[in-house]
């Protein structure tokens, strides 16, 4: 017989030596041989319930369509398997909404219907188009059948969607991706990896989150595919119009949440996937990090510091040498020969202790973490039965199955001594790629078994959610020893929905300008890729940042919800063992510090005003926090989220809201003297002088080294407070401050509760809704207030930004005050009870 050769190669399979079967008898014999696999022919829709429709076609392919409401549409193709409806992404409470569906049945296609949604099916080949009801916009339209891949030595490998775009549409999210603001033009790969000292463009970071959001013509949606394997999306990188993703293996299960806003796709897709629980106002406040503060007296020369210097700080957080030789779990007592009176003298003194927790245990007989997971088969096992044994820390480690609820349920007991007896506030679960030393593929081998809650599975399709469910043992775990606290969790590897769990930071960067530049971008695609919860390594984890870079960048974490410094110091990449008292020497001459006072001098006063105004903001902060909790709303959001329709708010991709009324202008890189920024539609005051602007326009700002350009909605409320020393200090006072930006009208919230506990889901909390209007020289401000937490703030004082002249009078419940309000050049502002519920001003 001939040997059967490929003719036509199809995109991504291109090793020689693999062939495709064809329909002729063949005997001869290559590396592998693959046949491509179709929905194909279709003989109609059939409706199984009133919102699923089965496909039913002539190929191997199945399909699936699930309406789950007016605008979210599932689509699930299985090849050899029938579908699980499995998933670790989807959160519990996710399921179908009562939706108007109906189905029209043509010649050549069927149509699915909702109220918003047009899905249309080709009976042909099974080729999908969605389309908007409204206008009759397509938004979604495959470009080829589905396909997927079998091979004989490898089996299902790949399932593949492409459909059609152009160079106009913008993609977005993501998750981290160290890209420009917009994909388009971009081949990018999901695969969780261990990237030390990462560089721009570098596609495969820590963390997996295979959602992302089209802006086509102003119409804003997204897809998410909900599928563990190495995921690959090729946003029209050849300029051929088309997109493609890609899984090699698995179900191929997305969604299409259709917007149009951008904010509505975000709020959908969060109602799949879940948000964070409300985080306790601490973990808002500052935090000091770095690899490693070390002994015990180093840490309270730390803590000393900064009330000496009166520079805001709420946590700090110990690396690796904390532990006994790394084991997990442990105190070195050498360093800290008493932990618990440490942890007791920090939190005094207002100070959090945050500990890291990695997966990778050290194999020791005598150790009791190890010896409880062997008597528990706990531990990841190779294909040929044994422990899968590798370095990280220690020369050899073993990693928990996390994939199997029994391990998860014995892991978070593990937490008890540390977190309940010795009084840790918060755990770093660190390396959790998996990450291994040693090899370049930075992980286990791909044949290393897990349980995957009981459906089996090899780390092809484990690995991408291992870290995901490291934190939710972890964060199950906390929950279980503490009910009455919320758990502070800080994870590195991730997938879709593990938001649920931990709050992320970006990994180990650099100290450049570059990477300030990243960090803003990663953190806003994670922000509106459902991980609000997210902060950087500010200054840079690898090398030295100058001083006017250490500033900017905290001047920029300012608006992340995870404030923190962590550096590498003198470590080296990969220090283990064997390295470790040569490290410690170097630690002893060379601590190569990234606290605030290090520059010293103005460069001090620049850092500590920056942090400053990150607690005067935590109320303001807290509340958007608690609308991204009930809404799904990210705190964080690019600038064409609030203007989609405006082609400038994509091109000034680097500026960005913080929660809805601030947008924030970084300052990205240095010795700049002036930046041009964009100010969307509506009208904007400076947050720092009072100057009112129009928008829909650009304007030239000079810049100050002590503060970045910072813009408030007109029409905004905004609470703060003045600066504390620690977040526990806001709960002691006495006034907080309403800064009402004048417009026509407006609105704003304040929202707060104890900033700990569940007392708020039971009514333990305070909302204010705030609403004002201006009708000529009378400005009516008005306060509903619900909840039945007792704060400490008995008065307000209201700033009014926007006045050209100084009010007369002031009434307060109808009650004339008898002094009038202070005026200044930004403004007046009269201090009034924190309970009133309408304020005239005239």
């Amino acid at each position: 017989m001939a040997k059967i050769k490929q003719e036509v190669r199809l995109p991504y399979e291109s090793d020689p030596n693999v062939v495709y079967e064809g329909d002729a008898l063949n005997t001869l014999r290559y590396d592998d041989v693959f046949a491509v696999k179709h929905v194909g022919k279709l003989c109609g829709v059939t409706e199984h319930t009133a919102q699923t429709f089965t496909i039913p076609g002539d190929g191997e392919v199945a399909l699936r369509i699930e309406v789950w409401s007016e605008n979210v549409v599932r689509f699930v193709y299985t090849y050899g398997a029938t579908p699980t409806n499995f998933s670790y992404a989807r959160t519990t409470g996710a399921r179908p909404h009562d939706a108007t569906v109906t189905l029209e049945r043509g010649e050549e296609a069927s149509t699915i219907r909702t109220a918003t949604l047009a899905v249309r099916v080709a009976h042909a080949d099974a080729s999908v188009r969605v389309s908007d009801r409204e206008s009759g916009l397509v938004l979604h339209e495959y470009a080829a059948p589905f396909y997927a891949r079998y091979t004989l030595m490898q089996g299902l490998d790949q399932m593949r969607l492409q459909f059609t775009t152009d160079r106009n549409e913008g993609f977005y999210g993501l998750g981290d991706k160290a890209w420009d603001t917009d994909l388009n033009g971009r081949c990018l790969e999901n695969w969780n990896s261990d990237s030390f000292a990462y560089g721009r463009e570098r596609d495969a970071l820590y963390r997996t989150i295979p959602f992302f959001y089209g802006l086509r013509e102003g119409h804003g949606y997204g897809i998410f595919v909900d599928n563990s394997y190495r995921s690959h999306f090729d946003f029209n990188s050849n300029r051929d119009g088309l997109v493609t993703v890609w899984t090699d293996g698995g179900e191929f299960d997305y969604y299409f949440i259709n917007g149009p806003r951008l904010d509505k796709v975000a709020s959908r897709y969060t109602e799949l996937t879940g948000v964070p629980e409300l985080p306790a106002v601490w973990t808002l406040g500052y935090h000091q990090c770095r690899w490693s503060y070390y002994p015990e007296s180093r840490v309270k020369e730390l803590a000393a510091t900064f009330r000496e210097k009166r520079i805001p700080c709420d946590a700090i957080y110990l690396d690796i040498d904390y532990m006994d030789e790394y084991r997990c779990f442990t105190w070195n007592k050498d360093y800290f020969p008493n932990p618990k009176e440490m942890i007791a003298a920090l939190r005094q003194d207002g100070f959090h202790t945050v500990v890291m927790i990695d997966p990778g245990i050290r194999v020791d007989d005598d150790y009791f973490v190890y010896q409880q997971g062997v008597e528990r088969d706990a531990f990841c096992r190779r294909s040929t039965g044994e422990q899968m044994v590798g370095p990280v820390w220690p020369a050899e480690c073993v990693w928990p199955d996390y994939t199997n609820p029994r391990v998860r349920d014995w892991w978070g007991t593990l937490y008890r001594e540390l977190y309940v007896e010795q009084g840790v506030s918060g755990f770093w679960n660190d390396m959790n790629e998996p990450a291994m030393f040693k090899v370049n593929a930075l992980t286990f081998p791909l044949d290393v078994r897990h349980d995957y809650d009981g459906l089996t599975g090899d780390h092809k399709k484990a690995h991408n959610i291992y870290g995901m469910q490291m934190t939710r043992a972890t964060f199950d775990g906390l929950k279980s020893l503490l009910p009455a606290k919320r758990p502070f969790l800080l994870a590195r590897a991730s997938f879709s929905g593990g938001q649920r769990y931990a709050s992320l930071w970006t990994g180990d960067n650099i100290a450049s300008w570059e990477h300030l530049a990243l960090a803003n971008r990663q953190c806003l695609r994670l922000a509106i890729s459902g991980f609000s919860f997210v902060g950087t390594d500010i200054g840079g984890f690898v090398d030295d940042p100058s001083p006017e870079l250490l500033t900017r960048w905290l001047q920029l974490a300012v608006f992340h919800p995870l404030m923190r410094v962590h550096s590498m110091g003198n470590n080296t990449d990969g220090a283990a063992e064997t390295e470790s008292e040569e490290v410690k020497k170097a630690e002893q001459t060379d601590r190569q510090d990234q606290e605030p006072w290090v520059h010293g001098g103005k460069h001090t006063d620049n850092n500590r005003k920056a942090i400053e105004l990150r607690y005067r903001l935590i109320p303001y902060l807290y509340t958007a926090f608690r609308n991204h909790v009930s809404t799904g709303e990210p705190v964080l959001r690019n600038l064409f989220f609030y203007d989609q329709l405006d082609p400038l708010c994509r091109k000034f991709g680097d500026q960005f809201m913080a929660g809805g009324d601030l947008l924030v202008c970084p300052v990205v890189e240095p010795g700049l003297k002036s930046q041009q920024v964009y100010l969307p539609r509506g009208n904007w005051y400076s947050y720092w002088t009072g100057n009112h602007y129009e928008g829909r326009r650009k304007i030239r700002v000079k810049l100050r080294p002590d503060r970045m350009p910072i813009f408030v909605r007109a029409g905004a409320v905004l609470p703060t407070v003045d600066a504390v020393q620690h977040t526990a200090e806001i709960q002691k006072l006495d006034t907080f401050h309403l800064t009402v930006y004048l417009a026509d009208e407006g609105n704003g919230k304040l929202f707060w509760d104890a900033g700990e506990g569940y007392g708020y889901q039971m009514g333990q909390f305070t909302e204010r809704d705030y609403r004002f209007r201006r009708e000529g020289n009378r400005i009516t401000i008005e306060q509903e207030i619900t909840g039945e937490f007792n704060a400490s703030f008995r008065n307000v004082t209201v700033h009014l930004v926007g006045l050209t002249h100084a009010p007369g009078s002031v009434k307060v419940n109808g009650t004339l005050l008898p002094h009038s309000l202070r005026f200044d050049r930004r403004g007046a502002s009269v201090v009034v009870s924190s309970e009133f519920s309408t304020i005239i001003i005239e």
